[in-house]
């Protein structure tokens, strides 16, 4: 086949995120060719890519067929579903692969699977990129934030085409070569926990706005549009001012007082809460946002709870009844609660990146990472340049609220925060993603905790030992002997 009328690259998955992707990288100049298992897709596929300018995008109905359409050396991406349909492609495509082409698991997939098949993979000589891509399906479309990991000669190989495709930010694209093996993995599944921790913390501000301020739907719109426009601009805080002004075409009032207050989850949460234990770095935030969303799903209980404990005399919760609430003072402490909850949920996920780049000996430039998150993904806010500040100022940073700034502006906001909490806790409402940041920040900041007492007990009942703040060492207590030779001489026991 003639060189030139090869595709520069191949993408296999057209679902809404493939599809998508593909027309971005075709939109960009890069000839691609698609294929998927169900040939409507592909049609579905040439069709939007002829429709959206005559983009340079060709289908093909045979993974032999779509491997040969592309210039060597070649580069596979696939967007399907993880776990086994990944493998299942693998080896339908590498079949007709030679040493050197690339693949690109674009999915949401276990780092350590990702390892495997680079293993795998290495063994025919082809390498390997698990890349996390983040912006859902308009990101796809018109730039993502990408964090390929793996094969550095993958990702060399197609550089050129990544960085044209990310979203672009002042100072370059979403895009950089995170580290070896799973890495690229790892880090899209601790984006996506902090994004479980920023969204639960935003639906707290929200009903405590709601419940305690007696917030309407339009109020919360322009209160969410007015913090987009100061410290907390973001993507999530932007679409939440938009999803309070849609109205329910089937009825009246806004749609959001109409949906199911159940949450789904696709399993990035749990992971990086499971490797925050295995790491035993405190995720306190993120656990939070989990633990909601496993709540969230046990609608039938919740609601034969309220009932069985209004019986028993709990009472509705209306704080607002016989009580006067200053909105505007309850509005601004909302937002500085919120703000100094997400630099927390932020540092926990950094720390986790940290712990998990020592034990792998990935090098992970955390201050890169902040960068390629400020466009194209869903946790892009404005305060992550100033992350990636933090960390380019200090790269030893043990941890983002002791940088100065961030540290600063914690103190600043904790007494706003506290009133926050406080006022929640005592109307009844749940917010355990503010709570466990407080605590997070009140822990964190302790020079000295109570620990001393659980370390004393530990060595009580099951001999742990424990060591001591004035000499060196590990030393053991015969707690329960001397505590009974004590009761006898004090009279206590015969």
């Amino acid at each position: 086949m003639d060189t030139a009328a090869l595709s520069r690259i191949g993408l296999a998955g057209l679902a809404v995120m493939g599809q998508n992707l593909a027309l971005n990288i075709a939109e960009k100049g890069f000839p691609i060719s698609v294929y998927n298992r169900t040939a409507s897709k592909v049609d579905e596929t040439v069709s939007r890519a002829a429709a959206e300018g005559g983009l340079p995008l060709s289908g093909h109905r045979s993974p032999q067929d779509f491997v040969l359409s592309l210039r060597r050396p070649r580069a596979v991406v696939i967007l399907v579903k993880a776990g086994a349909p990944v493998d299942q492609t693998i080896a339908s495509l590498s079949h007709f692969m030679e040493p050197g082409d690339a693949i690109i698991d674009g999915g949401n997939e276990w780092y350590e699977n990702t390892e495997r098949r680079i293993r795998e993979a290495a063994a025919r000589g082809i390498l390997y990129l698990g890349m996390g891509v983040s912006g859902g399906e308009d990101g796809a479309r018109h730039g993502p934030s990408l964090m390929p990991g793996g094969s550095l000669q993958a990702y060399r190989n197609v550089e050129d085409i990544l960085t044209r495709v990310a979203a672009q930010v002042d100072d370059g694209p979403c895009v950089t070569f995170v580290g070896e093996g799973g890495a690229g993995n790892f880090v899209k599944m601790v984006h996506n926990g902090i994004e479980y921790g920023d969204m639960q913390l935003i639906a707290e501000a929200y009903d405590v706005l709601r419940v305690v301020g007696g917030l309407s739907n339009s109020e919360l719109a322009q209160t969410f549009a007015e913090w987009n426009r100061g410290e907390l601009e973001s993507f999530l805080i932007e679409i939440t001012a938009d999803i309070f002004g849609v109205h329910d075409e089937h009825g009246g009032g806004e749609l959001v007082d109409k949906i199911l207050d159940k949450t789904g989850m696709k399993g990035t949460g749990k992971w990086t809460v499971q490797q925050a234990a295995e790491l035993s770095v405190a995720a306190p935030t993120i656990a939070a946002s989990l633990d909601c969303r496993y709540l969230s799903g046990l609608k039938e209980e919740r609601e034969a709870a309220s009932k069985a404990l209004e019986q028993a005399g709990i009472g509705r919760g209306d704080f607002s009844v016989g009580r006067s609430i200053d909105k505007r003072r309850l509005i601004d402490d909302v937002r500085q609660a919120l703000y100094a909850s997400k630099i927390c949920s932020y540092a926990q996920g950094m720390n986790l990146l940290g712990a998990k780049s020592a034990e792998k000996g990935w090098n992970l430039n955390l201050g890169e990472l902040a960068r390629i998150w400020k466009g194209g993904c869903i946790i892009r806010a404005r305060f992550l340049d100033r992350i990636k500040k933090a960390y380019e100022r200090n790269l030893g940073l043990a941890n983002l609220i002791v940088d100065p700034e961030f540290a600063r502006e914690m103190v600043q906001r904790q007494a706003a925060w506290r009133r926050v909490v406080g006022l929640a806790i005592e109307a009844g409402i749940s917010t355990p993603g503010m709570c466990a940041s407080l605590a997070y920040f009140d822990t964190y900041r302790r020079a000295r905790l109570p620990a001393n007492l659980v370390q004393a007990q530990r060595d009580y009942f099951g001999a742990h030992t424990y060591e001591r703040v004035d000499r060196p060492g590990s030393f053991h207590t015969e707690w329960s002997k001397i505590a009974r030779q004590s009761k006898i001489g004090a009279g206590i026991l015969n």
